[in-house]
C-alpha cells in the first residue's frame, strides 16, 4: 500500500485471503455509459447496466416518475438517489417506506416496488443471482467465465431485526480522515464519497490493492483517470500492460484483483466518483466507528 501517513487507511488490518501469489490475472472493466444506447428508455428514465463478478449497477437517468419493480427477488439490493431533487417511496409486502434527497435505500428480498419521482441519477446495485438484470449488462460477455482470484460470492449475516426496507442520509457528515461514508447491508458496501472541485493533486495519489475482490468505481460527475499496474509473473505470457484509463462520467470501472490501481480526477469542474464492494468489505468494517449503520448489518464472527 501507499497511503500518506496521515491517512487512516494505512492502519488498516492487512489481508490474510491470499497465501501464494496468483499467477494469472483478469483485466479491468471499463464502461461508459455515455457512448452507449440506453438498454432500456421511456419518456422520463433512460437505463444502462454493467456488471462485476458478483454484482450489477444499473445507472437511470430520471426526469419524471418511474417505478422500479422487483418479483421474488433473491437477496436485498440497494437504491441510490443520487441527487437532492429526487424521492423514493419503497413499497415491499407490509411496508412503505419514503424518502427524498440524497438517500441509500436497502431493499429486502422478495416482491418490492420503487417509485422515484424527479429529475436526477438513480443507481441500483443487485448481484448477479438477479441473473435478468445481469445479462443485460454492457459487459456481459466479460464474465461467460469467471474472472481470476475472486471467491465464490457469500452474503453478509442478517440484518437486526430481520428484513425489511431501510432508508440511510447520504449528506450525513463524512469520516474526517479519510472522508468516507460508509454502508453495508447483506450483499454491498457504499462509499459515498462527496464531490471535488478540481483535479486531484498528483502528488498525493493513493496506489492501493485488493487480494481477492473488484472494486466498483463509479464515476457521476467529472473526468478521471484510472491508474492500474498488474503484478510481473514467473511467467511473462501471464503479464498485463500498465492501464492508464480515461473515463468521463457517468462510467463505471471494475478493478480486479491483485492489481495496484489509484484514481485521478482529471477535470477542471466537479469531479465524483463512488466506491462498491460486494460483498462488503471486511477491513473496512474492522475499522471502529468506520461503518455508520454497522448496528443494522452485523459483520461475519470470521472472515
Amino acid at each position: 500500500m501507499a497511503y500518506d501517513s496521515s491517512d487512516l487507511r494505512s492502519t488498516l488490518p492487512s489481508s490474510t485471503a491470499t497465501a501464494t501469489a496468483p499467477e494469472r490475472f483478469s483485466g479491468s472493466e471499463h464502461v461508459r455509459f455515455r457512448d452507449l444506447t440506453p438498454v432500456e428508455k421511456t419518456g422520463d428514465v433512460s437505463t444502462w447496466y454493467a456488471r462485476g463478478q458478483n454484482f450489477v449497477v444499473g445507472y437511470s437517468e430520471l426526469d419524471g416518475t418511474t417505478t422500479f419493480g422487483r418479483a421474488g427477488q433473491p437477496d436485498e439490493y440497494v437504491v441510490l438517489l443520487a441527487d437532492a431533487g429526487l424521492a423514493a417511496t419503497v413499497r415491499a409486502p407490509g411496508e412503505e417506506v419514503s424518502a427524498s434527497g440524497q438517500t441509500m435505500l436497502v431493499v429486502p428480498p422478495g416482491d418490492s416496488t420503487v417509485t422515484v419521482t424527479g429529475k436526477g441519477r438513480v443507481l441500483r446495485l443487485l448481484t448477479t443471482r438477479s441473473a435478468d438484470v445481469a445479462a443485460l449488462a454492457a459487459n456481459a460477455e466479460s464474465y461467460a467465465e469467471p474472472h481470476e482470484n475472486i471467491p465464490p460470492f457469500q452474503p453478509w449475516p442478517e440484518p437486526v431485526g430481520g428484513y425489511r426496507v431501510r432508508s440511510y442520509d447520504l449528506t450525513v457528515p463524512p469520516l474526517a480522515n479519510p472522508p468516507f461514508r460508509l454502508y453495508r447491508c447483506t450483499t454491498f458496501m457504499v462509499n459515498f464519497i462527496d464531490p471535488k472541485q478540481g483535479p486531484r493533486d498528483p502528488a498525493k495519489l493513493s496506489p492501493h490493492k485488493h487480494d481477492d475482490f473488484e472494486q466498483c468505481s463509479i464515476v457521476l460527475a467529472g473526468e478521471y483517470v484510472h491508474h492500474i499496474r498488474w503484478p510481473w509473473t514467473t511467467n511473462k505470457a501471464n503479464w498485463r500492460a500498465d492501464e492508464h484509463e480515461t473515463v468521463l462520467a457517468p462510467a463505471v470501472t471494475v478493478i480486479p484483483p491483485p492489481s495496484l490501481h489509484t484514481s485521478e480526477a482529471v477535470g477542471p469542474g466537479t469531479n465524483h466518483l463512488i466506491d462498491v464492494f460486494c460483498p462488503p468489505r471486511f477491513d473496512f468494517s474492522a475499522m471502529e466507528g468506520w461503518v455508520f449503520n454497522a448496528d443494522d448489518y452485523p459483520a461475519p464472527a470470521t472472515r
